[in-house]
């Protein structure tokens, strides 16, 4: 068996192909990042187009769901949410409480309503 053949090849490519040409831009930015003023304009706008790419996506999966997702009711989807943004700031913003209570409150509602795998 070579080593073009065998069953690690596809997380070789995965390595040279997704996460080495990433990584690359990653330590770039963190290169020049370092001397910018955080209270700059330029990365308040930066900080500002990634919050609203984020509620993007966000708003997409809550409401226009694809695959599995889509099973949940709307009312479900949205309840997560809600209460994963009320957790975020009652907890002093944090984020892993806000997604970890929102992400239980939607699988909660998926397993209550019988949407899970078939047993």
């Amino acid at each position: 068996m070579t080593f073009f053949g065998s069953d690690i090849m596809p997380y070789v490519a995965l390595i040279i192909c997704g996460f080495l040409p990433s990584e690359i831009w990653r330590w770039l930015a963190v290169l020049v990042g370092r001397g910018l003023d955080e209270t700059s304009e330029l990365l308040t706008w930066v900080r500002a187009v990634a919050t609203a790419t984020l509620a993007a996506v966000v708003a997409k999966l809550a409401f226009f769901p694809a695959g599995a997702l889509a099973t949940v009711p709307t009312g479900w989807r949205v309840a997560a949410l809600a209460s994963g943004v009320v957790v975020f700031f009652v907890f002093r913003r944090s984020v892993l409480l806000g997604v970890v209570v929102g992400e239980a409150i939607l699988v909660g509602s998926a397993w209550y309503l019988g949407l899970g795998p078939a047993r």
